[in-house]
C-alpha cells in the first residue's frame, strides 16, 4: 500500500502539520529534524503530490542546476554530488549544460521557471544583472564554483587563491624558477583567484611571472594543447606549467609529448580540480583537489536554508579548502635551469 502523510507522521512521532511544514519548507523546525523526516519519507517511499503543490504555489521538490559543460569532468562530478545530496533530502535535480552561451542560459532559466522549480544553483558564467536580480526575487539562488559579480547571491566556492599558492609552493620546493600559467578567461573569478595566488607566492620569493607565460584560453583540452605548444617553443621555455583545470593540463601533456619534451624530467605540470582525469593521464597529474562532493552538498544545503526565509541583502559565501595531491607529473627542476 502506498505510504501517506499519516504514516510519515506516525513513524516520526510528530503531527501531520509538522510533516506538512517540512514538505513545504515552513515553520520553525531544526535542520536536523527536517533531515530526519525527509529520511523517513524516503524510507517509506512517500511521494507528496508534486502537481498539487505546484498548483497551490507550494514546493515541487525540484531544483535546477546550470553548468557550462557536462562533458567537463569537474562539472560532471559536481553535478553528481548535487544530485546525490538533493536525492538524500527528497529533491530531484534538473541539470542544464549551457556552454556559457547567454541565449542558452536565458532559455534554460525560462524552462526551469515553467517547471516551477524551488530553487536554482548556477555554476555557469552569467553577466546579466537584471536576469539575476529577477531570478533572486522569485526563488532562492546559489552560485556554485564561481562568483557572480553581476548581482550578489549566496555562493559556494573552493578557495581558489589558496589553491594557486599551493601549486606555486610545490613547484618552488622542487627548485623551479621559470614557470608558466595556463588558465581560462579572466572574466571567471576562479581563474583570477588561482592566477593571483600563484603569482603572489612567486613574488614572495622574488620571482616574476612574465605576461607571455600567463596565457588564457577556453577550457577544453585542445585549447590547452594549442596554448601550451606556444609556451614550449624556444630554448627559454618554462620548466613547469600550472594549468587551472585538468583538461588544460591534459592538453599540455599532449603538447609536451609532441614536442619531444619529457614529463616530468624536463617539464613539470600541475593541474587544478583533481577529477578522475588527473589520475588516468600519462603520467598521472599532480593536482590541486577541489572538494567536489562538499561543493555540491553545501550548495544544496545553502539553497534549502533559504526556503521560508525573506530575501536578505546579506549573502553567505562558503569557501572550502583545497588540497595538493602529488602524482608523477612533477619532479625537481633540472640543475641547468
Amino acid at each position: 500500500m502506498k505510504a501517506t502523510i499519516y504514516d510519515v507522521a506516525r513513524e516520526a512521532g510528530v503531527s501531520i502539520a509538522t510533516v506538512s511544514k517540512v514538505i513545504n519548507a515552513k515553520g520553525k523546525i531544526s535542520q536536523e529534524r527536517r533531515r530526519e523526516i525527509h529520511a523517513i519519507m524516503e524510507r517509506l517511499h512517500y511521494q507528496p503530490s508534486v502537481i498539487a503543490s505546484a498548483l497551490t504555489g507550494k514546493h515541487t521538490f525540484t531544483l535546477g542546476l546550470l553548468i557550462p559543460d557536462i562533458a567537463n569532468p569537474f562539472y560532471g562530478e559536481v553535478a553528481r554530488a548535487v544530485e546525490d545530496r538533493g536525492h538524500q533530502l527528497g529533491y530531484s535535480v534538473i541539470i542544464c549544460s549551457t556552454d556559457n552561451q547567454d541565449e542558452r542560459i536565458e532559455q534554460y532559466i525560462s524552462v526551469l521557471k515553467q517547471k516551477r522549480i524551488d530553487g536554482i544553483m548556477i555554476g555557469t558564467g552569467m553577466g546579466n544583472a537584471d536576469t539575476l536580480r529577477e531570478l533572486s526575487e522569485t526563488m532562492p539562488v546559489v552560485a556554485i564554483g564561481r562568483e557572480l559579480p553581476a548581482y550578489p547571491v549566496h555562493t559556494v566556492v573552493a578557495d581558489d587563491w589558496q589553491g594557486g599558492r599551493s601549486a606555486a609552493e610545490h613547484l618552488l620546493q622542487l627548485g623551479h624558477r621559470r614557470m608558466a600559467v595556463l588558465s581560462e578567461s579572466m572574466t571567471l573569478s576562479s581563474s583570477r583567484d588561482r592566477l593571483l595566488g600563484f603569482r603572489e607566492r612567486l613574488h614572495e620569493d622574488g620571482i616574476k611571472l612574465p605576461e607571455r607565460l600567463a596565457r588564457h584560453c577556453k577550457h577544453k583540452m585542445e585549447d590547452g594543447k594549442r596554448e601550451a605548444a606556444v609556451m614550449l617553443e624556444g630554448s627559454d621555455r618554462p620548466t613547469a606549467i600550472f594549468c587551472c583545470n585538468d583538461l588544460l593540463a591534459a592538453g599540455a601533456l599532449q603538447a609536451a609529448k609532441e614536442a619531444g619534451i619529457r614529463v616530468p624530467s624536463e617539464l613539470s605540470v600541475v593541474s587544478f580540480d583533481n577529477t578522475i582525469l588527473a589520475s588516468v593521464t600519462d603520467p598521472p597529474l599532480t593536482s590541486i583537489a577541489q572538494p567536489m562532493e562538499q561543493l555540491g552538498a553545501a550548495a544544496v544545503d545553502l539553497l534549502l536554508e533559504q526556503f521560508g526565509k525573506e530575501a536578505s541583502a546579506a549573502k553567505s559565501r562558503v569557501a572550502l579548502r583545497t588540497e595538493l595531491v602529488v602524482r608523477a607529473s612533477t619532479d625537481r627542476a633540472l640543475l641547468v635551469e
